[in-house]
């Protein structure tokens, strides 16, 4: 069982950083892939970068390439999300989502492979 908390959203205006982070417990954590989905007003849930759990592997959706970083600290059961360059229409809930992985370079990157979500933190980019 892992337990997710996200926090670091906010208000920012664009062209600015936010880092989010997502805490973990429960003992799967440093065997679990990770991910980060976001979902905006009337939108579906869409797919934002993936983390294997030995951190060594690492996917994004197309247009979060090179604005977008994901990372993981083990030893402190947390993965980030570091987004820069934000724009307006990256104004969403961001949700983090763990699930156990049989490989050390497993990511996933549909939600339907996940099987713990957190409760999502907002993030609003005003222009």
């Amino acid at each position: 069982q892992v337990q997710l908390v996200e926090s670091g959203g906010g208000l920012v205006q664009a062209g600015d950083s936010l880092r989010l982070s997502c805490a973990a417990s429960g003992r799967t954590f440093s065997r679990s892939a990770m991910g980060w989905f976001r979902q905006a007003p009337g939108k579906e849930r869409e797919f934002v970068a993936a983390i294997s759990w030995s951190g060594s592997s690492t996917y994004y959706a197309d247009s979060r390439k090179g604005r977008f970083t994901i990372s993981r600290d083990n030893a402190k059961n947390t993965v980030y999300l570091q987004m820069n360059s934000l724009k307006p229409e990256d104004t969403a809930v961001y949700y983090c989502a763990a699930r156990p992985a049989p490989g050390s370079g497993s990511y996933y990157t549909s939600a339907y492979d996940y099987d713990y979500w957190g409760q999502g933190t907002q993030v609003t980019v005003s222009s």
